[in-house]
């Protein structure tokens, strides 16, 4: 599973996107005033959960929201009804009718209307998280104006997972998926194969169950997240890595509730630093670590490749640990030092190609 080599072909520049949304349209001035510097004003479609996910919505617009204040460009979400194609659809064309011609959407939802929006609206550009156009039948189609971002989640996945085997030593861990998608499964497999390299490589017994692998359906059921995370404390389960957005949520308000009334869990955050969404008790905090997509970064930087005239349309973007696209936070004290250092041993062993993480299942628990 191991293998020692060379890592595939990851040279792609950063990537950036656009904003993300869950409550109403909002406008927010790049310049502080509400005006526009900058002709290029940059709009988001959100898909489910909210702009405050903590999770895959909130780090693409925190990305969207760092390149309108810096190059003074107006930025703006739009939340739409319901998750169809035809609602993210009717949205796209409510940005593009109001100037707003660079347009990020988050999750591969938006792959079929993508597909018809990059072609009925040439002048505008897309960035597509996650997804790549087709026509329902799964052949990619990205066009001069679109740019679809993939992230390596299995090595994210498989640092934090490391993380969590050396912290805890023993006992046992839990995974929570949103909907059972790749993105979803890469996390669940990087994370156990974190465990068993731990397991191999340090002697630690931190495993995980058939029955503490479940993926709830959605990505917005908080009370469900809730739920789930509080059968898995139940049944002695230490810590639950939780890649699932609002579902996710609710698995780390049960683990706070917990840890207030004395409880030893934890929770795995995803996508971005959870670590301030876990906090319970003046600083202290239930996120023992976060299995990190620069989702923000590369919004970022694809609206400065827009800026500069070099956005990378046609193409498909991969972010991994070989261009730091991926990762664990770097700072965390409920990681020890020597956690830490271990951890990015193998992020640079995994980024010069020594250590290679499987995407597919594989042995694994589904």
């Amino acid at each position: 599973m191991f293998k020692k080599g060379l890592l595939f072909m990851l040279a792609f520049v950063l990537v950036a996107s656009m904003a993300v949304g869950c409550t109403s349209r909002t406008n927010t001035g790049g310049n502080g005033d509400g005006k526009s510097e900058d002709s290029l004003k940059v709009g988001m479609v959100t898909d489910a959960g909210t702009i405050d996910d903590k999770s895959f919505n909130q780090g693409t617009w925190e990305g969207v929201v760092k390149a309108g204040n810096e190059f003074g460009l107006e930025t703006r979400y739009l939340k739409p009804v319901g998750t169809t194609e035809a609602h993210y659809i009717t949205e796209i064309g409510n940005l593009v009718d109001a100037g707003y011609k660079f347009i990020v959407c988050p999750g591969f939802k938006f792959e079929t209307a993508i597909f018809q929006a990059q072609e009925r609206y040439p002048d505008a550009k897309f960035v597509l998280i996650d997804g790549y156009p087709h026509a329902g039948d799964w052949a990619p189609v990205v066009a001069a104006n679109t740019v679809s971002i993939f992230f390596a989640e299995h090595e994210s996945g498989f640092l934090a997972g490391l993380a969590t085997a050396l912290e805890l030593q023993e006992g046992e861990v839990g995974f929570i998926g949103g909907m059972e998608i790749p993105p979803v499964q890469k996390f669940n497999w990087g994370f156990q194969q974190g465990l068993l390299y731990a397991s191999e490589n340090f002697g630690t017994n931190v495993t995980v169950k058939a029955e503490n692998v479940i993926y709830q359906g959605t990505f917005d059921n908080v009370a469900a997240g809730q739920q789930l995370a509080a059968q898995m404390y139940d049944k002695g389960v230490k810590a639950i890595f939780a890649a699932a957005g609002g579902v996710g949520v609710g698995s780390i308000n049960e683990a706070k509730a917990r840890a207030k009334d004395g409880d030893d869990v934890w929770i795995v955050g995803v996508d971005v630093d959870q670590y301030a969404e876990g906090i319970y008790e003046g600083n202290k905090s239930i996120i023992l670590t976060s299995a990190m997509k620069q989702i923000d970064q590369a919004a970022y930087d694809m609206i400065k490749a827009e800026k500069e005239g070099v956005f990378p349309g046609g193409e498909i973007l991969l972010f991994t640990a070989a261009n730091d696209g991926i990762g664990i936070p770097k700072e965390n004290p409920n990681l020890s030092a020597d956690v830490m250092a271990k951890v990015a041993e193998a992020f640079n062993m995994i980024k010069n190609g020594t250590l290679v993480i499987s995407d597919v299942q594989g042995d694994l628990i589904k």
